[in-house]
């Protein structure tokens, strides 16, 4: 008996053309050998002796089972859970039938293949050389490399997005983790830390007879930190905000407990219509609940709305703030330095996020982000997905201490210049006599 293909077996004297490539080619052991040099080439990891175990396993499971011979042969020569992937794909190109198809002679390519999963197999170019009189000749496959819709779309700008790109985007943001940092609590819990828990040390001493042989200590909590969204929603900022309410929308779902505002020359509070599951539906209700949308820009006004309204409110324990906004502002500079220091000694950490600062020749020259920079703990762009991976990051990376902080420096007030010929104030003479008489300070 010789085979002429795996899962079918045919005597010799019925099959002519089998029997010259058997004679050609070897025994099914010269198979086996080849099979097994192959997935040593791919990367499996297996001895002699687990070869030795599956010619051995022949004579029980019939190589003509197509399907009992392959877990036989994964169960011998498959010793990483990864690999049986690699080797169902090595099995299935191998013990193939050799016509229409890859060549079971040279499997070089299934690295890449399997790089590629599904390869184009087509005609071959028309300046190949013609073989023929080979029907086993492997055609040619298709292995071009294209460009990764996924990284162009991270580096393209918010304001050129389409519809369909956006939602793409969303789900590219899905895939990120957001956690502004931990901080720790007032709440103990058992741990290593300094404190001595004595009611467990007590109770563990009970398995030693009342000796105390073993200290139990106490660590504080700790428990991630809030965050805290103030997006400006201009018309300076009409092109990034559609985007941008996608990206505080993706925020609120995963981490739960955001709160988040809109404000143009008004605060407006939005933490409750970004429940909603469908972010169409929370776009168009945060629409509709903006009074001032795409209007001007007063950042002053709106921040001490925030800080005497909602800040004792939203900034506990230590929250994290993100101001979403180009810095274009009309009102006075004077008073958004005042309260954008004063909502920075409240919150743990201040990150400014502008859209503008992705542009290589930005310069922040407005009025309003010159006010408002020597309060800014961290100054990011967010223009792009790039952007907003780096800051989830950043984020993630930040440090439970606050960060040194510059403050302004307010000038002494100037003394005022003396007038000539100014009259002299004339004390009262009975005032003058009893400060002369006054007994001294004990």
């Amino acid at each position: 008996m010789t085979t002429s293909s795996p899962g079918r077996q045919t005597p010799a004297s019925q099959n002519p053309a089998s029997r010259d490539s058997a004679d050609a080619d070897g025994h099914i052991l010269h198979n086996l050998m080849l099979f097994g040099e192959v997935l040593r080439r791919l990367g499996l990891d297996f001895g002699s002796g687990n070869m030795l175990d599956l010619v051995r396993s022949t004579r029980d499971v019939p190589i003509g089972h197509k399907q009992d011979f392959q877990h036989a042969a994964r169960c011998l020569l498959v010793h990483r859970k990864p690999d049986q992937p690699l080797f169902d794909d090595a099995f299935k190109v191998f013990w193939r039938r050799p016509a229409h198809g890859i060549s079971t002679r040279d499997l070089r390519t299934m690295g890449e293949e399997r790089r590629y999963r599904t390869p184009k197999v087509g005609p071959a170019p028309k300046d190949a050389p013609e073989e023929s009189g080979n029907p086993e000749a492997q055609p040619a496959i298709d292995l071009t490399r294209t460009y990764s819709a996924q990284e162009v779309l991270r580096a393209k700008d918010f304001t050129e997005y389409s519809p369909s790109e956006i939602s793409q985007a969303r789900a590219m943001l899905s895939q990120l983790s957001w956690t502004p940092g931990k901080r720790r609590t007032r709440r103990l819990s058992a741990g290593d830390g300094a404190r001595l828990d004595l009611r467990r040390t007590f109770r563990d001493s009970l398995k030693y007879g009342g000796e105390t042989l073993e200290l139990a200590h106490l660590s504080a909590r700790v428990k991630p930190r809030n965050l805290v969204l103030l997006c400006d929603v201009s018309g300076s900022m009409e092109k990034y905000t559609r985007m941008l309410l996608h990206f505080v929308h993706v925020i609120a779902g995963e981490m739960g407990r955001v709160e988040a505002f809109l404000f143009a020359t008004r605060l407006t509070r939005i933490t409750r219509h970004l429940r909603y599951r469908n972010v169409d539906q929370a776009v168009s209700e945060i629409s509709q609940a903006v009074p001032d949308w795409s209007g001007g820009t007063r950042i002053g006004e709106t921040l001490k709305t925030f800080n005497y309204q909602w800040a004792r409110r939203v900034l506990s324990s230590g929250s994290v703030v993100l101001i979403i906004s180009d810095g274009w502002d009309r009102g006075e500079p004077k008073l958004l330095s005042k309260e954008i220091a004063r909502l920075q000694r409240s919150c743990h950490r201040l990150i400014w996020l502008n859209p503008l600062l992705g542009a290589p020749d930005y310069q922040p020259l407005a009025h309003g982000m010159e006010a408002a920079l020597p309060y800014v703990d961290d100054f990011l762009p967010v223009h792009n997905l790039n952007s907003l991976e780096s800051l989830a990051r950043h984020l993630s990376r930040l440090d439970s201490h606050r960060p040194g902080r510059s403050q302004a420096r307010t000038k002494a007030p100037e003394p005022e210049p003396e007038v000539e010929n100014q009259p002299k104030r004339e004390i009262n003479p009975a005032l003058a006599s009893i400060i002369r008489h006054r007994p001294p300070e004990t």
